[in-house]
């Protein structure tokens, strides 16, 4: 204020302060707002993008000067703020002298500062000076501060007009909630201040548009100015009675009123609506009754209700706020105590399972097995079942039936590839974007408290800088714990102990032992031949036939067709090839159907031209020619159509897998081992070759630590027992690395390959090299060996024995400690099978005896192979 304690001034142009304004008027830089309308008293927080308005931040506010002794003019910028216009759009006639109180920058989405500014007074534009690089302009001020010092003399000029706005004001005060803070320091203004500020103070903070703040501000007689403001009062004031009517019904002791907020700094020029924070105050309630109604535990509710009461305290433009109300809605939507009602009936649930999968005995009896222990006891934990098996053999298909057998929802979590143990356990609420792990989140989908989940791919779970998920599961997955699961998110212990587990993977190897021990493990091995043609005609065929259109008196396929698909165009544990290679049958048959049924529909010529006065005169000859170069394309296909052997070469091609064993074996150095994968069993063979050299071996074929030690454990074996066999090198000598190197491949050479289970394979290689003897075609074998010539026992067993059968090999060779695992092999398979039991490689040690497994198990004949051959190895003479 300048010393005569009238009127502010502009400074000088020299940059120094503005010093006091004369009466006839000063020089102001002009901020253009096209946000909102500041009006004097109030306090207005404003974005400055613009050219023109950013440097005169710099300028004015920014470069030295105090913001408090900076005075700007705010003009209401009514064009188009989105306009790219250099030119200066036209300016308001009146404005709010203005204090900048703060100054924000940012540089984010693009460059701006954010202003808080204070209104002061009003002015008026008296000459345009400059435009660039920002606008300043003559102004003449036109509130004067003195009137507000002497509110006598107004109120006695304007009187009853006043007294008027004072009773309106104070009734719309009282209408609100005085426990307020900020409603009980209004109504001390209403008081205090005098009652000439009093309009420009209401009118920006009562609900009002852009266009009538604008017309308070030009309002620039007082009593123009009650004029305008009480009908904006009224209006107000009936807006909230009939608000406060609407909500005495629904509750009575509720007097939050947020249409009109005291405390609160326009921004933007927006106010958020009356309708949107009833509705939702009234989301708030109904989530209250929903948390008490609930049935969660009591220290998930304390929890809910210490939040709910944050809740109504936070205003909603706090990020907090959402934050919370999520939570507090996930926490209602949970089934803690909502559960479904078990199938008990054990022969139903048979007839189900029988019904969705055929073979898998094992895997039936443990599931019969459970529900018949929750006939006896009705709060038993449920079980934490693993199966393991090659792809395709239908573990994950068996979860779905498990669950619709015992009556339960179903939940998949695929677990491939996680490697963020939050996606087990939840994130934290104090991060941004948390949510609940994928536990939580499974029991939120299905909606009860023991589903059954399936666990997909557990083996396959990854580490990484966020944890370990396999350590989060542990206590998932352990029934002493999984009682209290606390999920991060949740933060309250949730019972997990009514859920049915299942996991599956395709190997243990990759499993870490403590979460491996909480599983019961069930091995779900591959199929055999028998079994695949049992599953194809009654699942495949039928699940094909009804995904492309077709019906069984359409196709046929014969079982001798099924089983020439899969020897000759599969090669696999489960049935996932042989159902792609179905399904590409269906399509080439589909194909012809179609032509078919085009054809018949076409009509024939000589009917179109019948009756016409025109007829088409052909001779007979040319009909029977045209009708012998035509019948293929003319006469639709007979039905059904039978898929034979010819028919597959046609439409799957040459056969994938031909029998190539007899051909392989044709020469010494060649034998067939057995290996176990992930994804099933796998013949193997092994190659050897001698040559002159200095006496080195060579190994390729992408061989790990182990089968190179069994290499050189089986050459060393060899060497040691070279008389007894008389086992020569290509001069004669007994010792067989004497001026010869030995190479030993194992095809395919770009799959990794290891494990101890060549050992006996490798033997009859080198065996059958040095002693010019064929090893039988129909033989296959594995083992472990150890430096004495022991045969030590492996696993994989089962997988191994239906890889040999389904490569169509006779005798197969295994440790004589593994005959008990001969038990888990189907009875058709080991009645097809000779197993040869070695306990160790030395002729005249061992007692090789050789099993035909009939059915029952325990009625076997043995035979003594030292009548057929001289070796454990099989070997012919060579020709």
């Amino acid at each position: 204020m300048g010393a005569d304690g009238g009127r502010w001034g502009p400074m000088g142009a020299d940059g120094g302060r503005w010093g006091p304004m004369g009466a006839d008027g000063g020089r102001w830089p002009l901020l253009l707002t096209h946000e909102s309308v500041l009006l004097p008293g109030s306090t207005m927080r404003t974005s400055v993008d613009s050219p023109r308005n950013m440097q005169l931040v710099r300028s004015r506010l920014l470069k030295g000067t105090s913001l408090r002794s900076t005075i700007i003019g705010v003009i209401p910028n009514t064009s188009d703020p989105t306009s790219d216009c250099d030119d200066l759009p036209n300016l308001h006639r009146i404005g709010t002298a203005a204090l900048a109180v703060q100054v924000v920058g940012s540089n984010w989405p693009k460059p701006h500062y954010t202003l808080l500014v204070t209104g002061l007074c009003r002015f008026q534009i008296l000459q345009l000076l400059k435009e660039k690089p920002y606008p300043v302009a003559e102004v003449q001020q036109l509130d004067r501060l003195e009137q507000f010092t002497n509110g006598h003399k107004s109120e006695e000029e304007l009187g009853e007009l006043s007294e008027q706005f004072y009773k309106y004001a104070v009734q719309l005060v009282e209408m609100l909630d005085m426990s307020v803070p900020a409603v009980a320091k209004l109504r001390r203004l209403l008081d205090n201040l005098p009652r000439e500020a009093l309009p420009d103070i209401l009118t920006s903070i009562i609900r009002t548009t852009n266009q009538e703040k604008l017309q308070i501000l030009d309002a620039v007689r007082l009593e123009e100015r009650f004029k305008m403001t009480i009908p904006l009062l009224v209006r107000q004031i009936e807006g909230l009675k009939l608000l406060q009517k609407t909500r005495k019904s629904k509750q009575d002791d509720d007097k939050r009123v947020v249409a009109i907020r005291p405390n609160r700094r326009i921004t933007h020029g927006s106010i958020t609506e009356d309708e949107e924070e009833e509705e939702d105050h009234d989301d708030v309630v109904m989530l209250e009754k929903k948390i008490r109604t609930s049935s969660m535990s009591e220290q998930a509710l304390k929890v809910c209700l210490k939040e709910i009461k944050r809740l109504k305290k936070m205003p909603q433009s706090m990020p907090e706020y959402a934050l919370t109300r999520n939570y507090l809605e996930l926490m209602v939507e949970l089934p803690w105590n909502k559960s479904t009602k078990d199938r008990l009936e054990i022969r139903a649930a048979r007839i189900v399972l029988d019904n969705d999968h055929y073979a898998m005995e094992k895997l039936k009896k443990r599931v019969l097995e459970y529900l018949a222990v929750r006939q006896l006891k009705n709060n038993l934990k449920g079980p934490i079942l693993c199966f393991v098996g090659p792809p395709g053999v239908g573990k994950t298909s068996v979860g779905r039936s498990i669950a619709k057998t015992l009556g339960r929802e179903f939940h998949r979590i695929a677990l491939g590839g996680v490697c963020d143990q939050s996606d087990i356990r939840g994130h934290r609420r104090t991060y941004v974007g948390s949510m609940p792990g994928r536990i939580i989140n499974g029991l939120k989908t299905v909606g009860v408290n023991n589903p059954v989940f399936l666990l997909d791919e557990v083996d396959k779970l990854a580490k990484s800088l966020q944890g370990d998920p396999a350590a989060a599961l542990l206590e998932v997955l352990d029934p002493e714990q999984n009682h209290s699961f606390t999920d991060h998110y949740l933060n309250v212990a949730f019972d997990l102990s009514q859920v049915l587990f299942i996991a599956t993977a395709n190997t243990t190897a990759t499993i870490p032992p403590a979460l491996l021990d909480r599983m019961e493990v069930i091995q779900v091995p591959g199929y055999t031949q028998e079994e695949k043609i049992e599953i194809a005609h009654r699942h495949l065929i039928p699940k094909q036939l009804e995904l492309h259109g077709l019906t069984p008196q359409q196709i046929q396929i014969p079982q001798v067709t099924t089983l020439g698909i899969i020897t000759r165009y599969t090669r696999e544990a489960g049935v996932r090839a042989l159902d792609r290679k179905l399904g590409a049958i269906c399509r080439a048959v589909a194909v012809k159907v179609a032509e078919g049924q085009h054809k018949e529909a076409k009509p024939d010529r000589a009917e179109v031209g019948e009756g016409e006065d025109c007829k088409e005169h052909v001779t007979e000859d040319a009909k029977a020619e045209s009708i012998s170069d035509t019948a293929d394309l003319a006469l639709p296909p007979e039905m059904p159509i039978l898929i034979d052997f010819h028919a597959l070469k046609d439409i799957l091609g040459p056969p994938m897998y031909d029998m190539e064993v007899s051909e392989r074996l044709n020469q010494p150095g060649v034998a067939i081992g057995l290996a176990w994968t992930p994804l099933g069993g796998e013949i193997m063979f092994v190659e050897a070759s001698r040559m002159d050299g200095e006496g080195q071996l060579t190994l390729t074929g992408q061989l790990g630590d182990v089968m190179k030690e069994s290499a050189h454990l089986a050459i060393s074996w060899l060497r040691s027992n070279a008389k007894r066999y008389q086992l020569t090198n290509a001069s004669g000598s007994f010792d067989l690395l004497d001026n010869t190197d030995i190479h030993l491949h194992f095809p395919a050479g770009a799959v990794t390959k290891d494990g101890p289970s060549a050992g006996v394979t490798i033997v009859t290689c080198l065996a059958s090299l040095f002693s010019g003897r064929l090893v039988c075609s129909d033989v296959a074998m594995t083992g472990e060996i150890t430096l004495r010539g022991l045969v030590l026992p492996v696993g994989g067993i089962k997988d191994k024995v239906l890889a040999a059968h389904r490569a169509g090999l006779k005798r197969i060779i295994i440790p004589q400690r593994n005959e008990k695992d001969l038990e888990e092999i189907a009875a058709h398979v080991r009645q097809e099978l000779t197993f040869v039991l070695a306990g160790c490689l030395d002729e005249h040690e061992m007692k090789a005896k050789t099993r035909l497994h009939h059915n029952p198990v325990n009625s076997t004949r043995k035979i003594n192979v030292r009548g057929q051959e001289h070796y454990i190895f099989s070997l012919q003479r060579r020709n």
